[in-house]
């Protein structure tokens, strides 16, 4: 190969990938052009997630509130299938990592994907606002039209457990706090809780905001586009999912299932009968 040709190839090479996220050589790590030296000790993991999904380093008032939409999601106990899902792996013979991820690909649209579906349904009424409907109008609409094309279920309200999911209020309230101090505008909590109060009206009684909708909230009021709601909740999560994960390893077992051998399943197949040669 000839000098311009392996010059041509070395141009190909550099250029197959491009990122504005990292500048990494030997000795030096910049984050978006931040020396990672200079970030350690000073800026908070939320901070730090903000400034690698949106360019820029958020106020301490953003990163906390971001802080709080992330701790409030962590968990939800083993009867949740990612977590119980991390469990049983461990007892299978995986190590953590595999564990993690089983428990990870689950979470998608019916289990992880209710904070997402609900920034879009918030971000749709939004649009309508902009258009010049007035905000009642504009969720009348935004329901209806999300109802059509998803079915009668509104993600981020009502919960299987709670009659009133105890995160949601702690969270509306620190919103309402940043929005006091001008960190938020508070126009996603307005939505929010109007799209509950339309619901109330509709249905005859309250269907409360629950976590998805809470957090819907918050990750709208700071501005992340709704397609990074679910991977926002799966870094929530993986720290309960981690957490269970390494629990069970200390606890030992093998290969448990969902319930106790002793607890039956249901069998609803044909009864006893013979093969016929």
């Amino acid at each position: 190969m000839t000098d311009q040709g392996s010059a041509d190839l070395l141009q190909k090479a550099t250029q197959w990938w491009s990122t504005d996220i990292i500048d990494m050589k030997p000795g030096v790590i910049r984050f978006r052009g931040f020396p990672i030296e200079q970030l350690i000790g000073r800026v908070s993991f939320p901070q730090m997630i903000w400034l690698m999904l949106k360019g820029d380093l958020p106020s301490a008032e953003q990163g906390a509130l971001l802080e709080a939409a992330l701790v409030s999601a962590v968990d939800h106990g083993p009867q949740a299938p990612s977590i119980a899902i991390g469990r049983m792996a461990v007892t299978c013979g995986l190590p953590l990592n595999g564990a993690m991820a089983s428990a990870i690909n689950v979470l998608d649209d019916i289990h992880g994907g209710a904070g997402e579906q609900c920034m879009e349904l918030y971000a749709d009424i939004a649009r309508r606002q902009d258009a010049g409907i007035e905000l009642k109008a504009a969720i009348q609409q935004g329901l209806d039209d999300f109802a059509a094309a998803n079915g009668k279920i509104v993600p981020g309200f009502g919960h299987r457990f709670h009659p009133i999911d105890p995160r949601s209020p702690r969270l509306l309230e620190l919103v309402d706090a940043a929005r006091r101090d001008n960190v938020v505008s508070g126009r996603f909590a307005e939505i929010g809780r109007g799209v509950e109060a339309e619901m109330q009206q509709r249905k005859g009684r309250k269907i409360p905001m629950n976590i998805d909708g809470a957090t819907a909230v918050i990750y709208s009021e700071l501005g992340f586009s709704p397609a990074l709601g679910r991977g926002l909740f799966i870094l929530s999560r993986s720290v309960g999912i981690l957490a269970h994960a390494w629990e069970q390893s200390q606890q030992g077992g093998r290969i448990k299932g969902p319930m106790p051998p002793g607890i039956p399943y249901r069998y609803t197949g044909p009864g006893p009968r013979d093969f016929a040669k």
